[in-house]
């Protein structure tokens, strides 16, 4: 094995012997490191690529969507896949900034009591995510979940057109005119045979259709449900695979 020659080892022996010199030194490299990472970040425009597909939340999904955020679901599910072949295999593919690109505050995490839930979405049917809420045992025999029959309670949609206007006042692309029909069609996600159907369905591309769980007014369940649904749907990542694979 070849040594290092001597005139080396006299030079690093330098910095071993005087800590304020090892410490300038060290300033210095982790300084030069830092500006080589950060300085081109400040020449782009946005550091998240764009991705076909995303869009941001039906009314009746971001709904869903504070319900989650409010019951501390986040506590036990994270919303990351990472690009790992052990968590690829078992939920799917990882996951894409972009993909959060529209959360306030994004789902990410680091800790699962759960299963993670960025490819629920589709995974299984509206009843089954129902019954589950209501009493996870039900279908899960070994769950420790708790039950949250308690958001079959009506939800509280009236100022879901504020919800939107505090979103688009963080970026989130949402329009006049969704902001306008934002209670219609809360409602037409639920009435998937109603006129406003099609309408609900222009204004946010892919969007899903659902029944209610009762005959009642529009319950939290309903809205947990539809956003439980879409996570994970709104990138065709064949496409997305074979346009990298192109780059």
């Amino acid at each position: 094995m070849a040594l290092a020659p001597p005139g080396l080892w006299k030079r690093h022996e330098l910095f071993e012997t005087n800590s304020i010199l090892l410490l300038l030194g060290t300033l210095l490299v982790v300084a030069l490191g830092g500006l080589i990472e950060i300085v081109p970040l400040f020449y782009l425009k946005s550091t998240i690529e764009t991705v076909e597909g995303v869009r941001p939340y039906t009314p009746l999904e971001l709904a869903g969507r504070n319900i989650y955020v409010r019951e501390g679901c986040y506590l036990c599910h994270s919303q990351m896949i990472r690009p790992l072949r052990d968590e690829v295999e078992r939920y799917g593919h990882f996951s894409l900034a972009a993909e959060s690109l529209y959360d306030h505050p994004f789902q990410w995490g680091s800790k699962r009591t759960g299963p993670d839930l960025a490819r629920v979405g589709g995974k299984y049917s509206d009843e089954w995510h129902r019954e589950h809420l209501r009493d996870p045992r039900a279908v899960v025999p070994g769950s420790i979940m708790p039950a949250y029959a308690f958001l079959e309670r009506p939800l509280e949609a009236e100022a879901i057109a504020d919800d939107l206007v505090a979103q688009r006042r963080l970026g989130v692309p949402y329009s006049p005119a969704m902001i306008a029909r934002a209670r219609a069609d809360l409602h037409a996600q639920l009435d998937p045979d109603g006129p406003g159907a099609a309408g609900l369905q222009q204004r946010y591309p892919g969007a899903g259709l659902h029944r209610p769980g009762g005959r009642g007014p529009v319950s939290e369940l309903d809205a947990l449900v539809a956003y439980l649904q879409v996570l994970g749907t709104m990138v065709d990542f064949k496409l997305y695979d074979a346009q990298q694979n192109l780059r």
